[in-house]
């Protein structure tokens, strides 16, 4: 009898439901992709001479990533209806939904910039932080991701390390800048 493993799914199978389990590499793509863009977005709000509004820079993070997620998913819907003729179905509503990382991976950054509107410290300490806490997670996913593919740990933390540089390249972007 053969076991649950040996079951190949036809490609292109997607199970049903809106809250189904993506898969490793939908997850890492979205999370590294906000990690980026929120690392990006709260260096370029941060500007020198400015008076600082915390509140509001948290808002255009947040409005960004949703929006950057709704732009993403939406293209994949136009990528299916070029390749598979008919009108929209849940599916293509589930593709949009599926972006649903890039999001989660702004809100520590949106977190941070709270707490700066809470006075629990200035805007340009919770900049720094979430600079700092965005490229720890890109290191902690590039590694996960390394280590998830079957490498040993040296060279799951030289990748991690590979995608730390993205952020390290954002951190030195707005120090030289601003």
């Amino acid at each position: 009898m053969p076991g649950r493993a040996d079951h190949v799914r036809p490609e292109g199978f997607t199970p049903r439901g809106i809250l189904r389990r993506q898969p490793l590499e939908q997850w890492l793509f979205s999370g590294i992709y906000g990690l980026v863009l929120a690392s990006a977005m709260v260096a370029a709000l941060d500007a020198t001479g400015e008076k600082a509004v915390p509140g509001a820079d948290a808002l255009w993070v947040l409005i960004t990533a949703l929006a950057s997620s709704a732009a993403h998913g939406y293209a994949h819907v136009i990528a299916q209806r070029a390749s598979v003729p008919g009108a929209a179905t849940t599916s293509r509503l589930r593709s949009v939904l599926a972006e649903w990382p890039l999001v989660a991976a702004v809100l520590p950054t949106v977190g941070i910039l709270l707490a700066a509107v809470a006075g629990w410290w200035a805007e340009a300490t919770a900049v720094d932080t979430a600079l700092l806490l965005n490229t720890v997670a890109l290191f902690g996913l590039g590694a996960s991701a390394a280590h998830t593919a079957g490498q040993g740990w040296p060279s799951s933390c030289r990748a991690g390390g590979l995608d730390m540089l993205i952020g390290l390249v954002i951190i030195t972007a707005n120090a030289l800048i601003h």
